[in-house]
């Protein structure tokens, strides 16, 4: 974890400080960067084209492009840049064995031929890395016209398929404040049906830096003051949430992430949320309140004891970084923390694996603002095709697309007095969960 200095006058340069826990979790490959590590404190080794090189404080190590590394220990680094970091120059090859193991059928060693065909590499080349650079290019030129058609959308499906098999997956702390603000107007919504007074338990799992868990709270506390507000904030990174309960950032210099968490809030809402000191601010008080901070793995079923059942779960933006067989594993756990009849918001996930999961355990798609909420999080819809986490645009066309597409989920049996459903309604959902999809879109 760590931050980038400036924004510095050198356009062609950028220096990180980074603290490193256990090691970089991936080995990487990088197209034209070259990076020059000096290591301030700790100790640890680099693994530099199959060699091993240890290190101490006042080691410097630099590693060209084109080159395959990974560093391993517990240590404080200065990272130079040159030049500075730009999307796809980095290709992951492959786990550090040192940070993460993977077990599973979708690990990154297991035995499917078209994931090992998708990741061969030729004369130390990967055909699928080229492919996808080149269609990226091409997707950023293409008319939104002629984007949104039936062969080119299925023709996304197939190289957001491979992006998907191709890329190594990891965690990442990028985050906004009101990242989705059609998600917020949703659960603002659902407190309509509570009574005065009552207690509303939430859980916002891989909290991050905060934003996310204080977007709710904000949202919660501003639309139902008179609710008493139980929230739980957790994830897996002890560092993001020790800096995420002190509700204190910097407008000029990001902290633990690359991106500007500010960028969508718009001024008034920076004066609701926030106490300002110069460039620092800090969450105001009666936001903070009631919120308990864990440090957990929300995929671990000792997370249900820890945080006991929930009337709404936001899970967003982490499962997409599982491979397929843990993320369904993980949101599985996750179901069992909500109280029947309670709701799920989960969005940045493949949407392979939240139909499968959705269609299995008959969760209840929530139709109310769902197109607005697929297209609320313009991050994820940039990223499409040509990278795993990208989000696939909403397409009608597709029989199956009210439970494909909507992000909000009723959980379980909902009781007699929740139960809005008409006859028409229950027909509908029931049509929804007995109809395959009519156009052809590749498979995990």
């Amino acid at each position: 974890m760590g931050y980038s200095f400036g924004p510095l006058n050198q356009k062609d340069l950028e220096i990180y400080y980074v603290e490193v826990e256990k090691g970089h979790d991936t080995f990487m490959v990088s197209r034209k960067i070259a990076r020059t590590y000096y290591v301030l404190a700790g100790s640890g080794y680099f693994t530099i084209d199959n060699r091993k090189y240890d290190v101490i404080p006042g080691v410097l190590v630099e590693v060209p492009p084109q080159v395959e590394y990974c560093y391993s220990g517990k240590m404080t680094l200065l990272i130079l840049s040159k030049p500075r970091w730009f999307s796809g120059n980095d290709t992951h090859t492959r786990w550090n064995p040192d940070v993460l193991v993977r077990e599973g059928p979708y690990g990154v060693d297991h035995s499917s031929w078209t994931t090992k065909l998708v990741r061969a590499k030729i004369l130390g080349k990967s055909p699928t890395s080229f492919f996808l650079r080149l269609n990226e290019r091409l997707w950023r030129r293409l008319p939104s016209s002629l984007a949104g058609l039936r062969p080119m959308l299925s023709y996304g499906a197939l190289v957001n398929t491979l992006a998907r098999m191709h890329r190594v997956r990891a965690q990442a702390l990028s985050t906004y404040f009101l990242r989705n603000r059609p998600e917020l107007e949703q659960i603002r919504r659902l407190l309509e049906t509570k009574g005065k007074g009552e207690t509303l338990r939430v859980a916002v799992l891989a909290c991050s830096t905060g934003a996310a868990a204080y977007s709710v709270a904000w949202t919660i506390r501003s639309a139902r003051p008179d609710l008493k507000l139980i929230l739980h904030a957790v994830d897996i990174s002890r560092q993001a949430v020790e800096f995420a309960e002190q509700g204190v950032y910097s407008r000029t210099r990001p902290e633990l992430t690359n991106t500007d968490i500010f960028d969508r809030v718009h001024a008034a809402e920076m004066d609701e949320l926030f106490l300002q000191n110069g460039d620092v601010v800090s969450v105001k008080p009666w936001i903070k309140d009631g919120i308990t901070w864990h440090v957990g793995d929300a995929g671990e079923p000792e997370m249900l004891d820890i945080l006991g059942p929930q009337d709404i779960v936001v899970a967003n933006n982490f499962i997409c970084h599982m491979d397929p067989f843990e993320a369904e594993n993980c949101l599985r756990n996750i179901a069992r923390m909500i109280n029947p009849g309670g709701h799920l918001f989960v969005s940045g996930i493949d949407l392979d694996v939240r139909v499968k999961v959705a269609r299995d355990l008959k969760w209840q798609p929530v139709q109310e603002l769902l197109e607005e909420i697929h297209d609320g999080d313009s991050s994820c819809k940039v990223c499409w095709p040509c990278h795993y986490g990208g989000l696939e645009p909403l397409n009608k066309r597709r029989a199956d697309w009210k439970i494909r597409y909507a992000s909000v989920f009723q959980v379980g049996s909902i009781p007699p007095a929740q139960s809005m459903r008409n006859d028409e309604n229950a027909q509908i959902t029931e049509t929804l969960y007995d109809t395959e999809p009519n156009c052809l879109t590749p498979s995990n």
